[in-house]
């Protein structure tokens, strides 16, 4: 699975993109379709402190899943929407396996 991690308005520091990169890594154990993973970080303009924006796009076999979270931290966002696509990941599976 390639990862490619893009940060917005501001520079991500190694540690953030291991957290990232280990988290997104691991929803591959759920569904071993995936091909791609793309991560976009933001720094949202807003005076409130949860301005940090996790969008997490991942293609799959035939089918796309997508997340987007807003937390006060990029390791906090990138957890929920981690566990969003999980969940949304497993839905896909069961659908599969329906039919």
């Amino acid at each position: 699975m390639t990862i490619n991690i893009q940060s917005v308005h501001f520079d991500a520091d190694q540690k953030l993109l291991d957290f990232v990169n280990e988290k997104v890594d691991k929803l591959k154990t759920y569904y071993d379709g995936i091909i791609n993973s793309e991560i976009t970080l933001r720094l949202d303009k807003s005076s409130t402190s949860d301005n940090k924006i996790s969008e997490i796009k991942m293609l799959g076999k035939g089918h796309e899943f997508f997340a987007k979270k807003q937390c006060e931290t990029f390791e906090e966002a990138t957890d929920l929407a981690c566990e969003a696509l999980r969940t949304q990941i497993k839905k896909h599976k069961d659908k599969l396996f329906q039919h």
